[in-house]
């Protein structure tokens, strides 16, 4: 089973695969559930306008109004230790890009490669006129840009997971 946008959701304006949930702003602590009082400071600090409330009343962050600059604006704003400022290395979510993208399935489209700042999407040719997207998640910085501009919402994330380091 594929996981493509229906001509009805793109018709509604439902773009995104992104789940709200899981995308708390940078430098959410780990305890973030139990620190976050859900005032919202951090939501109205958001330059980007990105930081919304979801219906838990946590702040998310919403891909589809716009990326993330990494500014620390929210962590600064919130007096609960929910967020605290950090680089934006240690954001660990990283793009993944979805079979519904337009380039896999035959229709000239490059927004996301052009959009990305990092460089971090490439695409490689295929036969049939067709590109599959190539994404670097070394160099992909989790940002967002690729989903807000992405016409038909192909652009989801995953926590990186942390590297291990052998022992010898």
């Amino acid at each position: 089973m594929t996981s493509k946008l229906s001509r009805r959701s793109v018709l509604r304006g439902r773009l995104s695969r992104t789940d709200p949930e899981r995308l708390r702003p940078p430098g959410a602590q780990d305890d973030f559930s139990r620190l976050c009082t859900g005032c919202g400071d951090c939501a109205r600090a958001c330059p980007e306008g990105i930081v919304i409330r979801h219906s838990s009343g946590e702040p998310v962050l919403d891909f589809t109004k716009g990326a993330c600059t990494f500014c620390n604006a929210c962590a600064e704003a919130c007096e609960t230790g929910a967020l605290i400022p950090a680089p934006a290395s240690d954001w660990p979510w990283r793009a993944v890009i979805t079979d519904s993208c337009l380039s896999l399935n035959g229709i000239a489209c490059r927004a996301c490669e052009d959009a990305c700042d990092a460089r971090a999407i490439r695409f490689r040719l295929m036969t049939a006129g067709r590109a599959a997207p190539v994404l670097d998640a070394d160099q992909c910085t989790g940002c967002g840009e690729c989903a807000f501009t992405c016409p038909a919402g192909a652009v989801s994330f995953e926590a990186r997971t942390p590297a291990t380091e052998e022992i010898a």
